[in-house]
């Protein structure tokens, strides 16, 4: 037996050297000229059955009933299954039986790829069916798929732990087709984001993903290096600054559809690598930027669901405008019962202890209170809400709040106990940007890992003068969790992070 191999294996590679010897590539290079689905097929056949009396089709075998002379086989295409019949006579006309009785019989699996044409027809059973005038070997499977196992009771599905699917993706959309629905409403989230931001003539640009100085969040960057230039490189955290700049040069509004890098733990909300969709409007506030998103939001509800009443688990979440608005300061009294404007960083360390929240001591004032607010308020918002108006210690890039010392005006999207968006009226004042930064500085000599770094480009491109802006930063793989009602990140994300591999099999 060759090292390595299971049994089943092995039968498929013997499998192959039987085809090679009998003059069938498994591999064949050329290509296969299908004309038509499996879902076509099934939604037409009622009006169009003349139509289909000579279709071209292919998929993976995943089942097949051989009764001698006549089998029936099910195939999978992108679109779904339909079923065949093959008959010997057919396929293998004349005296020589060999491509039914020996490759399809003996030589094909479960599993392989191949290539059909016939005319559809309708059993007796109702079953649409494809009878097959001629096969074709596209593709050997040299591994067994799953198998379905049945009781008297129950069909348990043998791909099921999350680990193994997320790690061989592949084999996950072959044995567990719905989760494509997932992937087809990611797609078309993004399109009608997208077509939302273009109707309003907004220019869709792109922004290096390497950079000299990572910026525009607090977070930790992915670090490597570039021979060339002999420099220390950056993984984008964020795309911010790139499309600030854009507006200092002229552009009254951009957006990204980004991946971006952080290097931070892996959670069911978090992947180091993610996608984000920024957008940065010249000429508008924060004020402006929350009725686009929910007018955005609601839009991309409606073209997904048809309403904007979305389930997700066992809530009915109404992404219909106008969403519930608080305060972050009001947000946290209406939680706790305590007032929190205006207190030192000792006194809101004391109310932190109070109520149960865990503090280290790098969090200066902002972060204890964004702490008090994730852990006590964060979960509560499960209706789509906008929470606004965050203590300027925790927005580095945000423009102060015109009527509010100590504030800048800023707001973020929370729905389903989790944050969607991100959104500032922009700091456009570069002698106020940089005292930010510096305070960021300090920040980091407290041991804060997340803080921003200084970019002296930026400030300069801020310098020569940028407009009031309004800036927003959403979450696709998020909003995609709640709009398909999926339980983690790693189920909106065809390739998620994960742990290496300790044995490959």
């Amino acid at each position: 037996m060759t090292i390595g191999l299971s049994e089943h294996e092995l039968i498929r590679r013997n499998s192959l050297s039987e085809l090679i010897k009998l003059g069938i590539n498994p591999f064949p290079p050329e290509m296969f000229p299908v004309n038509i689905t499996a879902a076509e097929i099934k939604k037409f056949i009622q009006e169009k059955q003349e139509n289909f009396k000579d279709v071209t089709i292919a998929g993976r075998i995943m089942s097949r009933r051989i009764m001698g002379a006549a089998s029936f086989v099910e195939i999978q295409d992108m679109t779904g299954r339909i079923q065949l019949y093959i008959k010997r006579d057919d396929i293998s006309p004349g005296e020589d039986k060999t491509l039914y009785n020996t490759v399809f019989k003996k030589l094909l699996d479960i599993g392989d790829i191949i290539g059909v044409s016939g005319f559809v027809f309708i059993t007796h059973m109702g079953e649409i069916t494809i009878h097959v005038n001629s096969f074709k070997l596209l593709c050997k499977s040299l591994r067994p798929l799953p198998i379905v196992k049945e009781t008297e009771t129950a069909v348990f599905d043998a791909f099921t732990d999350p680990e193994l699917r997320y790690r061989q993706r592949y084999l996950d959309l072959i044995v567990n087709p719905q989760i494509r629905e997932v992937f087809a409403k990611r797609t078309l989230l993004i399109d009608s984001m997208r077509s939302y931001l273009n109707t309003k003539g907004y220019i869709e640009v792109e922004t290096p993903v390497l950079q000299p100085l990572y910026g525009g969040a607090t977070a930790r960057p992915f670090k490597t290096y570039h021979n060339a230039l002999d420099s220390t490189l950056y993984l984008r955290i964020a795309n911010e600054l790139y499309l600030k700049r854009l507006i200092v040069g002229g552009y009254d509004g951009v957006y990204e559809f980004s991946k971006d890098f952080r290097n931070e733990g892996m959670d069911r909300f978090h992947n180091p690598e993610f996608t984000q969709m920024e957008l940065y409007v010249a000429f508008k506030d924060y004020e402006w930027m929350m009725d686009l998103v929910e007018e955005m939001v609601e839009k991309i509800a409606i073209d997904l669901h048809g309403t904007t009443m979305v389930q997700v688990g066992e809530k009915m979440i109404d992404f219909k405008r106008p969403w519930k608005r608080f305060t972050m300061y009001e947000a946290i009294s209406h939680f706790t019962g305590i007032e929190i404007e205006g207190k030192s960083e000792e006194e809101l360390v004391t109310v932190a202890r109070q109520l149960g929240v865990p503090l280290d001591k790098t969090m200066a004032k902002g972060k204890i209170i964004d702490q008090i607010f994730g852990e006590k308020c964060e979960p509560n918002l499960i209706q789509p809400t906008l929470i606004t108006d965050y203590p300027i210690e925790m927005s580095p890039l945000a423009k102060k709040h015109r009527n509010k010392v100590g504030l800048v005006e800023r707001f973020e999207a929370i729905c389903n106990g989790k944050e969607l968006c991100n959104a500032f009226s922009e700091l456009n004042d570069p002698i106020d940007q940089r005292e930010r930064f510096e305070a960021q500085l300090e920040l980091g000599k407290r041991g804060d890992d997340e803080s921003m770094i200084l970019d002296e480009d930026f400030l300069r491109a801020l310098e020569f003068g940028m407009p009031p802006t309004a800036g927003l930063g959403i979450g696709i793989d998020r909003l995609t969790m709640i709009m398909t009602n999926s339980v983690s990140i790693q189920d909106v994300i065809f390739f998620p992070q994960m742990r290496p591999e300790k044995r490959i099999t």
